[in-house]
């Protein structure tokens, strides 16, 4: 099919799912509580920042040379990974973590999420009479629906189309789609990025006006209250409406600091026996940072934990996991202390370094045969990365006390450690002296991240904003926002999505000789829907310049098996 499986096709590892027979959406026998049940399928098996963190800077070639020309030749864990890492169509895999995955999952959710809103139009259509808790069940379920509609779509309109803005009107995004599936195959057209955001926009407030955390029994695998509102959070962040971002991350954390530190992850201040007790401390549904969770069939670990063609080395450990920070230069570590007993060591320490966010579940279908499925619990929504959202948009709004005030919360909810940790005190001074860019244009140290902090910003070009514009006094404070939110989302794909919003240019290295640079507006930061979707007769995106003397600017048509100009 061009977009999705219906939702009766149900073939997740979801037990009780797998029992329920495919007439279960009868309207004369599904109850209020099985749409509930029905809900938890909602929400995509598939995790797309393997495919965002490969496009992006987090990750490094190690087989192009350093500055010592010292280079490996070593062998990517999957073929798809080395088309992901240069910005080709990702056409060699449609297993997990593919853009078949990402695509089938989340139209998969969304076709879910269509068949409890149609159930619930069609009770009332025929006045089908319910319990005052059978109704509020109801209200529940819709409200979850819209939810995950909405952002099973933001998900792909952000992988699979370029950033919202100025050309949001005509640039393609993705099918919206509101209707549940009845035919075998059906041709769907793609919908602007400016009218997915609209349509996301019109059911996240539908889903706001009834969201509620009664009926599940843990409330974090649902799109519960915090979780819709930090999801309107980041939408109204990608949106440049920064007040509606303080407004909804203020319903998350509330208003000022008094209560956002006690939201924050715990993680840091314990050491963990072993991996796996590391693991489930991150993804734990009583961690009070944990706003929502969603466990998804993905190998990601393996590209960077055995497959050791990439990593996280280099310049990209020292902007992220393995480099200094304002508060942290002075504590005699090269890492944050925070990292310390936690980063664990791809081959040889050559190679890169990750935590275990990205910790591996195995599911054992059959134990003798050692076969199951392999899971990711990402992290959808945290505390975190809602407070950096709010400190974002207070520093376009002028705020600019109180988004000091939201970027201490961060990096003070990293120094709970044991006091032989000397750390810096995050001020309004420090931040302007750390990030003024004119005073640190060369790294002071190999693990200086500074240089590579000092990326030239063109939000205003990609998301012009009459009211809000990032001026030079507002630079430093966004440099070390972005470099937190850098270190913050780590492993989740975010990362890619502030490389588009700001049109931050980055360049891969791959292999022995080549380079490829991802200018402000190329074309490749929309990636390239899936192959067989294409090839069902859907509008591919226009990723390569033409190569046959074409004049500059133009790009070419992707049909799937051929290319023509757009001349």
């Amino acid at each position: 099919m061009a977009v999705a499986a219906a939702a009766v096709s149900l073939s997740s590892c979801n037990d009780f799912l797998d029992k329920l027979p495919d007439n279960r959406l009868n309207s004369e026998t599904v109850s209020p509580d099985q749409l509930l049940l029905m809900l938890v399928d909602g929400y995509s098996t598939g995790n797309y920042a393997k495919y965002c963190e490969l496009s992006g800077d987090n990750i490094i070639d190690n087989n192009s040379p350093d500055e010592n020309g010292v280079r490996y030749n070593l062998e990517a864990d999957n073929v798809i990974d080395d088309e992901m890492f240069a910005w080709e169509d990702a056409k060699s895999d449609m297993d997990v973590d593919s853009p078949s995955h990402i695509w089938e999952g989340a139209y998969h959710g969304i076709a879910v999420a269509n068949h409890v809103l149609q159930m619930i139009e069609q009770w009332r259509a025929e006045g089908r009479e319910f319990t005052d808790e059978e109704e509020a069940k109801i209200s529940a379920a819709e409200a979850e629906a819209y939810l995950v509609r909405a952002y099973n779509h933001f998900v792909l309109v952000n992988v699979f189309a370029m950033p919202y803005g100025e050309n949001s009107e005509t640039d393609l995004g993705v099918p919206y789609v509101t209707e549940p599936e009845t035919e075998v195959l059906v041709h769907y057209e793609r919908n602007t990025v400016k009218e997915v955001y609209d349509k996301i926009e019109e059911d996240l407030l539908k889903g706001l006006d009834g969201v509620v955390d009664t009926y599940y029994d843990i409330p974090k695998y649902h799109f519960n209250v915090k979780a819709a509102n930090a999801f309107a959070a980041r939408f109204y962040l990608f949106k440049r409406d920064y007040k509606k971002v303080i407004k909804y991350a203020d319903a998350v954390l509330g208003e000022g600091v008094a209560t956002a530190p006690s939201m924050m992850r715990d993680y840091w201040s314990v050491n963990y026996s072993n991996a796996d007790a590391n693991i489930q401390a991150y993804i734990s549904a009583e961690s009070q940072s944990n706003l929502m969770l969603v466990a998804t069939n993905s190998g990601f670990w393996r590209t960077i934990g055995v497959g050791t063609r990439y990593g996280v080395n280099r310049d990209a450990a020292t902007e992220t996991l393995y480099g200094w920070g304002p508060t942290w230069s002075n504590t005699g570590y090269i890492l944050h202390p925070c990292y310390i007993g936690k980063l664990y060591i791809n081959g040889t320490q050559e190679y890169g370094v990750y935590f275990l966010k990205l910790g591996e579940l195995f599911e054992y279908t059959d134990k003798v045969a050692g076969i199951g499925y392999v899971h990711i619990v990402r992290t959808e929504f945290t505390a975190e990365e809602t407070l950096l959202c709010r400190a974002e948009a207070k520093i376009y709004t002028g705020d600019i006390p109180g988004a000091v005030a939201d970027l201490k919360v961060w990096d003070d909810a990293r120094k709970n450690l044991p006091a032989k940790y000397t750390f810096d005190d995050l001020t309004d001074e420090l931040i302007r002296s750390y990030y003024d860019e004119n005073a640190h244009q060369t790294a002071s140290s190999e693990y200086d991240p500074r240089p590579g902090v000092f990326k030239k910003l063109h939000i205003d070009e990609i998301c012009p904003s009459t009211e809000y514009s990032l001026t030079a006094d507002k630079l430093p404070y966004i440099y070390c926002l972005l470099h937190f939110r850098r270190i913050e989302t780590i492993f989740d794909g975010y990362r890619w999505f502030d490389i588009k919003r700001y049109g931050i240019e980055i360049t891969h290295h791959i292999g022995r000789t080549r380079v490829e640079t991802l200018t402000m507006d190329d074309p490749r930061r929309a990636l390239q829907i899936p192959s067989e979707v294409i090839s069902a007769g859907m509008q591919g995106n226009n990723r390569f310049p033409l190569t046959d003397g074409g004049t500059s600017g133009q790009f070419i048509k992707y049909t799937g098996s051929y290319r023509v100009s757009n001349k």
